[in-house]
């Protein structure tokens, strides 16, 4: 395909958007049609067809105006709305966006438009019409309008009828007319051609808003508002505020008002690594300015410190998008996959707003899919066996994110029979996994299902079976720098949780030392720095625990975890942490501050080290390891009665 113009890549990129926002009006309509949704899914299409007819998707035009029809006749009344002409309305909506991919009119789009698939499209449109003329139409309720309606004074010069628009006014519904002549003057002085009148209208209609408006597109010389006197909170909306609803209603899209700009995500890249840099060299010009001792120097880095952690926030935000663009998409593969396994199953979502970096959401959609996919084939039963131990038919698939200290989780749990731990027990005893007489806690045999090729189903299917499934969302989360918890009840149901960084550029983080190394803790997940007693590992007993005021904390000294020289240091320091809800002390020799810290990943001989989730530059040029702190929070819990190795 040859390279797109920017204006036709424009358009195909609004065009993916107005696609996402129609699929998601598509999935609405089928459980509540209301005459909004109806505008909504033909405003869409007539936007889509229109606009491909200019940009030279004149074939794809061709192929929306079917669908476009059947929603008129729906807006119309002459057909209602059908589950068979939803589903073929979101078969259309994957037609059009493969059309899209496609660029343009040309030899692929034509095969494309006589292929079979495009054909059976049509055929199944057909039907689905014929099928919705026996639904009935979608009605919408009665809303009552009052209208305030004044021409300016060379209205009727510029060729206005008022009485032209009170008639198709009458037309939509019950209209009283009130008429008021205050201003007219006597008739030596009036001017024929100069209006005086203005009119109230209290229209009873089953229109929307949108229709009223349209009646006065063309009358610019007047003064208008419009109240809806259904509604009681409504405010008067003036003519220059209805015609600018108007447009921003006009089609299900993204935004793309005049104070938005759509940007690269390549740009946003370059730019966080420039800032990155930045962030170093300032962390450079800190370090100098700390041996030279120059107050006029100090003044000046502490404003460039304050401007670079502006600058910094500023870009991360504009990084940051609401996890609900994720979530909004699996509507549609529950749907989908609900019916071709025969299962009723709903899906509920939390948490929507919670915002993460782009780049961690764009990586997001495979794991989540795989999770989802799961939970519905194998988790959820059908309706024989939910009705057989008495659970309601519709199975409930739940969807949360919410963010915890300097991380996102985001959860999926269902209400099916949970995970079969003799199953996955048999399964891992076959493949090597676990020896016949191992006694494994249920817990740990359930995060056996992530391991590479792992299924307990009996038969290969279309949705699942050859174990590579959950194995890919394990290996996503992990390079990620995140990880993944399972928790399961049999017969009550599964909940698997990610728990992923908020970004994956650039943190606060403490830097601490060990010895002659200096390590940084990223500081979302502090929350204290105590003195340590140093006889508290001479204990006998081997004890792992400090009294922290009244709450004892696990501790790990980190030492003794990053195999470094034994500690001579009497006054060391413990920096207490939080990670999955769990409290942990990490010992270290001395706390040197917080630093920004621009996370670069480790490289490939050592991406498997466990217990570090990146490096960064420190202002001398020396590198300094990220600690992972859920990964050392969760090898302080599993050792809490286990005595550490004596130092």
């Amino acid at each position: 395909m040859n390279e797109l113009s920017p204006a036709v890549a424009t358009y195909i990129q609004e065009s993916r958007d107005i696609l996402e926002g129609l699929e998601s009006a598509l999935l609405d309509i089928e459980m509540n049609p209301t005459p909004e949704l109806v505008d909504a899914v033909f405003r869409g299409l007539h936007t889509l067809k229109g606009g491909g007819g200019m940009f030279g998707f004149r074939t794809m035009a061709a192929f929306i105006h079917h669908f476009e029809d059947a929603f008129d006749q729906v807006r119309d009344g002459k057909i209602g709305v059908s589950p068979a002409l939803v589903d073929v309305a979101l078969r259309a909506r994957d037609q059009i966006n493969t059309m899209l991919s496609l660029g343009g009119d040309g030899a692929k789009t034509d095969e494309l438009a006589a292929s079979e698939s495009t054909k059976s499209l049509l055929t199944s449109l057909a039907l689905a019409i014929s099928a919705s003329a026996a639904v009935g139409p979608v009605v919408a309720p009665e809303t009552t309008f009052q209208i305030t309606f004044r021409p300016t004074p060379d209205a009727l010069r510029n060729g206005m009828r008022p009485d032209l628009l009170m008639a198709e006014l009458s037309d939509m519904g019950q209209a009283v007319v009130m008429l008021t002549a205050a201003d007219v003057p006597s008739l030596e002085q009036i001017d024929p051609a100069h209006s005086y009148l203005s009119w109230t209208i209290d229209l009873t209609t089953q229109k929307t808003l949108g229709d009223i408006e349209s009646v006065f597109i063309f009358a610019d010389d007047a003064e208008l508002s419009i109240q809806s006197l259904t509604e009681k909170t409504a405010e008067p909306v003036a003519v220059e505020q209805v015609q600018t609803q108007n447009q921003k209603t006009d089609a299900p899209r993204g935004d793309t008002s005049g104070d938005s700009v759509r940007v690269s995500s390549g740009k946003l890249d370059q730019i966080l690594d420039q800032l990155g840099e930045l962030v170093i060299a300032q962390a450079r010009l800190g370090q100098i300015s700390s041996q030279l001792h120059a107050p006029e120097l100090e003044t000046l880095v502490e404003d460039v410190e304050r401007l670079v952690t502006s600058l910094r926030d500023s870009t991360l935000s504009v990084r940051m998008l609401p996890i609900e663009m994720v979530f909004g998409k699996f509507r549609r593969v529950v749907r989908d996959l609900s019916a071709e396994l025969g299962k009723d199953v709903v899906l509920e979502t939390f948490g929507g707003e919670t915002e993460i970096d782009k780049n961690v959401l764009d990586r997001l959609s495979e794991p989540l899919v795989h999770m989802i996919r799961n939970s519905i084939d194998h988790g959820i039963e059908s309706a024989q066996d939910r009705h057989g131990v008495g659970k309601p038919l519709q199975g409930r698939l739940r969807l949360s994110a919410r963010q915890e200290t300097g991380e996102i989780w985001i959860s999926i749990q269902d209400d099916g029979k949970g995970l079969n731990a003799e199953a996955i027990r048999r399964k891992a005893i076959e493949r090597g996994l676990l020896e016949a007489g191992d006694i494994v806690p249920d817990t740990e045999l359930h995060q056996l299902i992530f391991a590479p090729g792992f299924s307990t189903a009996e038969a290969v299917t279309s949705v699942s079976g050859r174990g590579v499934g959950m194995d890919a969302v394990l290996s996503t989360v992990t390079a990620l720098r995140g990880s993944v918890d399972v928790q399961s009840r049999s017969g009550l149901g599964t909940s698997v949780t990610l728990r992923l960084p908020l970004t994956l550029a650039i943190i606060d983080g403490l830097l601490v030392r060990l010895g002659q190394s200096n390590y940084v803790i990223p500081l979302s997940s502090v929350e204290e720095c105590v003195e340590f007693d140093a006889t508290e590992k001479a204990r006998e007993s081997g004890r792992t625990m400090l009294q922290i005021r009244e709450h004892l904390v696990p501790f790990l000294d980190l030492a003794d975890v990053f195999n470094q020289p034994l500690s001579q240091e009497l006054r060391r320091r413990v920096i207490i942490v939080k990670s999955g809800g769990a409290r942990v002390g990490l010992v270290v020799d001395d706390i040197l501050g917080q630093h920004q810290t621009v996370i670069k990943p480790l490289g490939p001989y050592h991406a498997g080290v466990s217990g570090f989730s990146g490096a960064t530059i420190l202002g001398d040029g020396s590198v300094a390891l990220i600690a992972d702190v859920a990964v050392l929070a969760r090898s302080a819990s599993q050792n809490i009665s286990t005595p550490m190795r004596a130092a």
